[in-house]
């Protein structure tokens, strides 16, 4: 099974190096330079990993670490997870810091396994929004906890580099359920997330 998926990736990586080689082209650049012979090859590689969330599941990431041993029914944070992904509108970078929490009912999960999801649904093409809604529904579905909340602050280069370019504009999205819909709970955690900083 997995030889198939390697063969099936390096197929793609083929294909997608052949379209980005038209596009070099199409640019007006001489594909055959000496600079830009592997380029086709290496870009079709980087975004296969840029986007290789859609071939793992978040939800199965969850599950591999829950425990329910644990009697403990106040927030987790797991703050300041870097991420990188590309807005879905110019295919072109953002990036920054997404802040999560959830307050357990009856399982809890390992804590690497929150920056692992939120790395799954940012190697995807994404807009900021549905990335944070994706990543609280995925804890909520997965855990069932009392309550989950995320917060992403994000640089757009498409902000940045083109349109507007407003070099110093943050972008903030949060979405919440359950606890959090108490605004103490919410305000408990943007304090405890903007402490330290």
């Amino acid at each position: 099974m997995k030889e198939k998926v390697k063969e099936s990736s390096l197929q793609a990586r083929e294909e997608l190096a052949n379209h980005y080689k038209s596009i070099i082209d199409l640019l007006g650049e001489d594909v055959n330079r000496e600079g830009l012979l592997k380029t086709p090859y290496r870009v079709a590689k980087a975004m296969q990993f840029l986007t290789k969330g859609y071939q793992e599941d978040p939800a199965e990431v969850l599950r591999s670490a829950m425990f329910q041993e644990e009697d403990y029914k106040q927030m987790v944070i797991v703050k300041d997870i870097d991420f990188f992904s590309l807005c879905e509108h110019h295919m072109l970078p953002f990036f920054g810091k997404a802040h999560v929490a959830y307050i357990p009912k009856k399982y809890i999960t390992g804590l690497s396994k929150i920056p692992r999801i939120v790395d799954i649904f940012a190697r995807r093409l994404q807009i900021q929004e549905r990335l944070t809604m994706q990543i609280k529904d995925c804890i909520q579905q997965t855990l069932d906890p009392l309550g989950v909340m995320v917060v992403i602050e994000a640089q757009h280069m498409c902000m940045q580099m083109r349109g507007v370019e407003k070099q110093n504009s943050l972008t903030t999205t949060s979405d919440f359920t359950g606890f959090f819909q108490q605004a103490k709970t919410r305000e408990e955690f943007m304090n405890l997330i903007k402490n330290n900083r």
